[in-house]
């Protein structure tokens, strides 16, 4: 059973131009080996917001994919957490990463996640809050100002930040908080860059373009690195 996690600073469908496909998005797919893989989208950090949902659908449904949503703030809840045994991919959109994971345990959506991965092949996927949903820890602007956060499904280990050239307070708040102890070393991601695992180890970083780029960001006591090395890896163009 292998199980892959892409993990993505931003890009994919949600941040395309008119909402299309990405090459991001078909790598995810690729990783299936299908023809016709059920995609489940998972829009809980962003309060299941309709518009979220339906520009899924209209990207995804140019792909051939089959397609289902996890809905967590309607009354089959219930079912639509049942229904993630039955996924190939499991998508998670970008939004407000701490309320994701406490409503992912409210409904026992981590435990199917982890019972799902127990089963067979899958591919977990995401971006921003959806790639460092995956981690120990984060950071996040879901308590206001962008700030360190131990939290996430520890299916990763180490720490995660989306958006690393998209925003500029990430940066700074990110090496930061792994300097100085506040999150374990862990993987930084630029708009349109993911690092690929396969069983839990990094296996590729692959970005949409030329630019983006993934960077390894670790303590050091070096004299010279101000507490951190944050070292640019290879990346593959889709």
């Amino acid at each position: 059973m292998t199980t892959h996690i892409v993990a993505a600073g931003g890009g994919g469908f949600s941040m395309s131009q008119l909402g299309a496909p990405t090459s991001l998005d078909n790598y995810i797919l690729d990783l299936t080996g299908k023809r016709s893989p059920l995609v489940c989208f998972a829009p809980t950090a962003s309060a299941d917001d309709p518009q979220y949902i339906n520009k899924f659908l209209m990207a995804y449904g140019t792909l051939g994919v089959r397609t289902m949503v996890l809905t967590l703030w309607g009354a089959d809840a219930r079912r639509s957490v049942e229904r993630i045994a039955e996924a190939d991919v499991l998508l998670v959109g970008g939004g407000h990463t701490v309320n994701l994971i406490a409503l992912w345990k409210a409904h026992s959506v981590d435990k199917a996640i982890a019972a799902r991965v127990q089963a067979s092949d899958v591919v977990l996927a995401g971006v921003s809050a959806g790639g460092g949903a995956w981690f120990e820890g984060c950071v996040t602007d879901s308590f206001g100002d962008v700030a360190a956060w131990n939290g996430g499904l520890g299916l990763l280990k180490g720490s995660f930040c989306s958006h690393f050239d998209g925003e500029a307070e990430r940066a700074p708040v990110y090496t930061e908080a792994v300097a100085n102890g506040d999150l374990p070393g862990g993987w930084a991601c630029d708009d349109g860059a993911a690092v690929h695992f396969v069983d839990g180890q990094p296996h590729k970083f692959v970005s949409e373009g030329k630019g983006p780029k993934v960077y390894q960001v670790m303590p050091s006591d070096l004299p010279t690195s101000s507490g951190v090395l944050c070292e640019a890896q290879e990346m593959v163009v889709l």
